[in-house]
């Protein structure tokens, strides 16, 4: 949706005239209130900001399916590995970096 000059309204003029912007809302106008010049908030029909809400959670679920059938092609096509080894070698590799850095922190302590 885009927006007209009249949808942004200063926060002082919303204050004084949000009967009729929530009207405005109401029969589907979205109004941007702004603040100091900049936007702050957002005045829009309840029953719109459900419907966004739905539509919010509908795209999370979409996402949560795409990931779910690449990771069922990643194992079908071999490219997966068990949690537990997996896991394994990132502890292995963080206590080898932190042994790394105890030892440069020792050497420089000898330096200085």
């Amino acid at each position: 949706m885009s927006f007209s000059a009249c949808d942004v309204v200063p926060f002082t003029q919303a204050r004084a005239k949000l009967s009729d912007l929530a009207d405005q809302a109401k029969a589907g106008a979205e109004k941007i209130i702004t603040k100091n010049g900049e936007s702050y908030v957002a005045l829009i029909d309840a029953d719109r900001l459900d419907y966004y809400h739905r539509l919010e959670r509908e795209h999370i679920h979409l996402l949560l399916i795409d990931d779910a059938r690449r990771g069922l092609a990643d194992i079908a096509a071999g490219r997966s590995v068990e949690a537990d080894g997996a896991i394994a070698r990132i502890q292995q590799r963080r206590a080898a970096g932190a042994a790394k850095i105890a030892r440069t922190n020792k050497s420089a302590k000898k330096r200085g």
